[in-house]
């Protein structure tokens, strides 16, 4: 969703090589080979589940995006919320009752019509069935009731005003596919990885083929409602090493790698037949403190220095790194120093620590008087000793595979040393992070989240009820509960003035900081490449538009819009190809006559649990 959320058991130690998995789709005409357009893309996140009620990790919920529609989207050019599958909303006087009024020309992929049956069917079986929940419940925990009056209507009834009701990050899937599944599996459904399932959707892109560490193969839907791709395949080929990735964009093996470092963007800048892709960031990179993993119902497990559960040791930490320097050191000043958990892409919802904080971002000083006054005294070997008595020794979990985590890493375990802290800096395989967080087995442990428009989802994830019902279930990545930050979560949601949910997601963030159990560093820009013999530049839609990013959107704009470099159908006077611009056009005129309608409800969700 980066957070590093576990993947499906099978998944956290991929095997080394495993032959590729056809999945049952159904069939999208396959054209010959040299005939066929193919976009090929590096990543290296392997996926954690293609079932689309629990997916969760970046890589899966930007495939599964490209596969299943959602109600609505995001405009494109500005984020703001789009019509997709539904073409109209509304809601009541009240705010209680959403109306949405769908599209007529909405087919899946085996040709059978998406109806209002469907739409009613997914949001409810997310609503009663805890196992089809693990990726959007926290979207439907408001509804009472989910009906279809007709074909082409759905009515949300709501207990309670839900502000997200724009941003339902929910996809709609077949029912005529998945309730058989589901009354198959049973309680066995969560745990599903949806490898041998059909991939039944009436998203652009079909997915075909998954050879795990390999390679995903997404063909085109040439009868989606928006219109076909301008590529017949997506391809998304595994590197382990982003190097690698970066040699293989140079000789041309793949079209696109996104998530690169300072030093390779700068590398590929002005390469024949390269554009470098620069946009502010939407993901923050961050440390999490283990104050004590629990679950829900209290039990303790896990194995976190007990002195962490004491919030002035958890500030110090805190206060005893600089973000500037983590900006200017670990990502080549690519980067914007964090201060609230909303990175600054987000203006609506950002917040920053002022003068007047009670903790200011980087004071050293006043974090070594702390520990002082608090009884953390200095042994003879300069390392501190709790009042407890326990060394202050900490094991910091960081992720290998990124460079600026890394880097960061080095220089968050020089600085604690400087205020009498002992790090042991474990750089280590995700899959051995992931395993550590979630059996609570670490003191501080780098994470990250990809950021929504929205903010509901990274914020949810803090809540109380977001801890895990038993040891290795967790949702998000700390083991945060506060009564004051849970009651401010619920009324942000509850409150559709975008002003005042502002002033509330924004007091949310103030309380993060304060108990300093999730620290941020920084907000890294984000740095993409592409080829320009491969892809027309004129055809590649960012988002926001101007400025914006290609990979990871909100929505599937870019790889939908993107047309081969030799293709010779013309753009449109923005840049569009002819069928991009009017299928956006209409989006954005819609968009604008819903908007009055929906009492100027504002900011949809993403995905991405990164």
């Amino acid at each position: 969703m980066i957070h590093h959320p576990p993947p499906a058991a099978s998944a956290r130690h991929p095997a080394v090589a495993v032959a590729a998995l056809l999945i049952a789709a159904p069939a999208v005409p396959a054209a010959a080979d040299s005939t066929v357009s193919t976009l090929t893309v590096a990543v290296s996140q392997q996926v954690d589940s293609f079932n689309p009620f629990t997916a969760q990790l970046a890589v899966t919920t930007t495939v599964l995006g490209h596969v299943y529609d959602r109600l609505l989207t995001n405009d494109p050019r500005s984020g703001e919320p789009a019509p997709a599958l539904a073409e109209s909303w509304e809601t009541g006087e009240d705010g209680l009752t959403w109306t949405f009024h769908l599209r007529r020309d909405a087919v899946f992929s085996d040709g059978e019509p998406l109806t209002s049956d469907d739409v009613v069917w997914t949001l409810t079986t997310v609503m009663e069935n805890e196992a089809a929940a693990v990726a959007g419940g926290n979207y439907v925990a408001g509804f009472e009731k989910v009906t279809a009056p007709d074909d082409h209507t759905v009515v949300v009834e709501l207990a309670r005003p839900q502000a997200t009701m724009t941003s339902l990050d929910v996809p709609i899937v077949p029912r005529h596919v998945w309730e058989p599944i589901l009354e198959r599996e049973g309680e066995g459904f969560a745990g599903h990885t949806g490898e041998d399932l059909p991939t039944v959707g009436s998203g652009p892109f079909v997915l075909t083929e998954h050879a795990r560490g390999r390679s995903i193969t997404l063909e085109a839907n040439p009868g989606h409602w928006r219109g076909a791709p301008g590529f017949d395949r997506i391809v998304l080929r595994y590197y382990s090493e982003k190097d690698a990735a970066v040699e293989a964009l140079r000789g041309g093996e793949v079209s696109f790698v996104p998530d690169l470092t300072d030093a390779q963007a700068t590398s590929l800048e002005g390469a024949e037949d390269i554009a470098v892709n620069f946009a502010d960031g939407k993901r923050f990179q961050a440390f999490t403190v283990n104050p004590g993993a629990r679950t829900r119902d209290g039990e303790e497990f896990g194995d976190g220095h007990p002195a962490l559960a004491d919030r002035t040791l958890r500030r110090a930490i805190a206060m005893a790194v600089d973000n500037q320097e983590i900006v200017d050191k670990a990502h080549g000043g690519r980067a914007v120093a964090a201060g609230g958990y909303i990175p600054a892409r987000y203006t609506d919802f950002h917040w920053a620590p002022e003068g007047g904080e009670t903790d200011p971002d980087f004071a050293p000083d006043t974090a070594d008087a702390l520990l002082d006054e608090a009884g953390y005294a200095r042994g003879a070997d300069g390392v501190r000793v709790s009042p407890d008595g326990d060394r202050l020794r900490l094991r910091m979990h960081v992720h290998q595979d990124r460079p600026d985590n890394v880097n960061a890493g080095l220089i968050v375990a020089e600085r604690l040393a400087g205020i009498g802290i002992e790090v042991e800096n474990l750089t280590v395989d995700p899959g051995v992070l992931s395993d550590a967080l979630h059996a609570g087995e670490y003191d501080l442990i780098f994470t990250g989240w990809t950021v929504s428009p929205d903010p509901d989802y990274v914020l949810g994830i803090h809540t109380c009820d977001a801890l895990p019902l038993e040891p290795g279930t967790m949702q998000g990545d700390a083991y945060f509960c506060d009564e004051e930050y849970d009651e401010l979560y619920e009324a942000q949601l509850r409150e559709y003035d975008p002003g005042r949910r502002a002033e509330i997601v924004r007091d949310l963030q103030r309380i993060l900081h304060r108990e300093a159990v999730v620290n941020v560093l920084a907000y890294p820009d984000i740095r993409e490449a592409y080829r320009t013999d491969h892809i027309d530049p004129s055809s590649v839609q960012v988002q926001p538009d101007p400025g914006g990013n290609i990979w990871g959107q909100d929505g599937y704009w870019a790889l939908w819009s993107a047309r081969p470099a030799a293709w010779t159908g013309g753009a449109s006077g923005d840049g569009l190809p002819p069928v991009a611009r009017a299928g956006i056009g209409a989006a954005a005129l819609l968009a604008a006559a819903a908007g009055t309608a929906v009492l100027l409800h504002r900011k949809a969700t993403e995905e991405d649990r990164e």
